[in-house]
């Protein structure tokens, strides 16, 4: 087995210090804190930008993310088998609306196939990914400030974004900090579809 060499880093928001604190804690990770509410775009900026400055593979994840048990072995090994991918250890349900008949669709197929993972065109969700590092500049040369931070991570990258069929993170899904441009409120359950 190649030995990868994986670094974490936390982005949260100052609401949920203790949450971000907590989990950068149990990781060993590097944490970015919004003291000014930028927004998760900015944050997740810093958070690619500290990823350019590392040795390692590094693997952001939001504040409210949940970590399965032996989280760490298993994302290594991911990040062992899709070097030059982007991967999303999360997939979930209710958020972004469009993707989910496509989710559904694209699990079926895998069962079927008996794969473990699917991929899509797009960062759906910026809970837990992985950027490859030869990509970085890439992303932060081709970023968009005014997109959500899923979709500004995933467009800038712009490949197909590798989602293990059985999410290595759940998530919290409690009350959004981030002020959505539609203004809608989010009430669709936003909990992973399976859970590794």
């Amino acid at each position: 087995m190649v030995e990868t060499q994986v670094k974490f880093v936390v982005v949260g928001h100052h609401s949920r210090f203790a949450s971000a604190a907590f989990l950068a804690g149990e990781l060993g990770a590097h944490l970015l804190i919004d003291e000014g509410d930028h927004g998760a775009n900015w944050n997740h900026r810093r958070a690619i930008e500290w990823a350019a400055e590392q040795s390692y593979r590094v693997v952001v994840l939001e504040d409210d993310a949940l970590p399965v048990q032996g989280f760490t072995d298993k994302v290594t090994e991911w990040l062992v088998r899709f070097p030059d991918y982007m991967l999303s250890f999360y997939l979930g349900t209710g958020r972004p609306p469009q993707y989910q008949m496509q989710i559904a669709e694209r699990l079926i197929v895998a069962d079927k196939t008996q794969a473990d993972y699917i991929t899509q065109q797009r960062l759906i969700h910026g809970v837990c990914y992985s950027v490859p590092p030869q990509h970085i500049e890439r992303v932060l040369s081709r970023w968009d400030s005014s997109k959500p931070a899923d979709y500004a991570v995933g467009d800038a990258y712009g490949g197909a974004v590798v989602y293990p069929c059985y999410s290595l993170v759940d998530h919290a899904d409690g009350e959004p900090v981030e002020r959505h441009p539609d203004s809608a409120p989010r009430t669709e359950r936003r909990r992973a579809w399976r859970l590794a």
